[in-house]
């Protein structure tokens, strides 16, 4: 693979993860700005339904694929830039490889998915339900801000990578 092909490769690849962790932010900031509090708002037999509802439909939804798609990628553009690339642009690409994997969806595994699974479990109109709701809502509202951010940060960390193996920045 002559280095033009590999520069070209690699760009794309910074691209894409920066546009897919661009994405994932997004959809975090939209919970942690205005879903999230908008259910908090509801009575906590309601509020608990439709997060129940809401975790049920994004394990068959597109957001899924690409967040999957671009956790993987991510993954690989924390070594893979190493062999191809010069400069900062692999120091920038594995920074914003950890962000993505780590935290982004290290925290979706090890606090959200948790937290998702045990409101699952709940009856939305138990008496226990509503203390569980309000520690919810506290516990993966951190959660989800944090994740927000670290893909924020990894998609201009992408994008800059990007920008440095393209000589546009020096």
């Amino acid at each position: 693979m002559t280095t033009d092909t590999a520069d070209r490769i690699l760009v794309f690849a910074f691209v894409t993860a920066a546009v897919g962790n661009g994405l994932v932010a997004g959809v975090f900031f939209a919970f942690s700005s205005f879903v999230m509090p908008a259910l908090a708002r509801l009575s906590p037999a309601v509020g608990v339904a439709a997060m129940q509802s809401i975790n049920v439909s994004v394990v068959r939804s597109a957001f899924l694929a690409t967040y999957a798609a671009t956790t993987v990628l991510a993954a690989v553009l924390i070594v893979a830039p190493w062999w191809f690339s010069r400069g900062r642009a692999p120091h920038v690409a594995a920074v914003a490889g950890v962000l993505s994997v780590l935290g982004s969806f290290g925290v979706t595994m090890w606090f959200n998915v948790p937290l998702n699974d045990l409101l699952a479990k709940a009856s939305p109109h138990a008496s226990a339900t509503a203390a569980l709701w309000t520690t919810y809502l506290r516990d993966w509202g951190l959660a989800n801000a944090a994740r927000a951010v670290a893909s924020g940060l990894a998609s201009v960390l992408f994008t800059y990578a990007a920008l440095i193996n393209t000589a546009v920045v020096a």
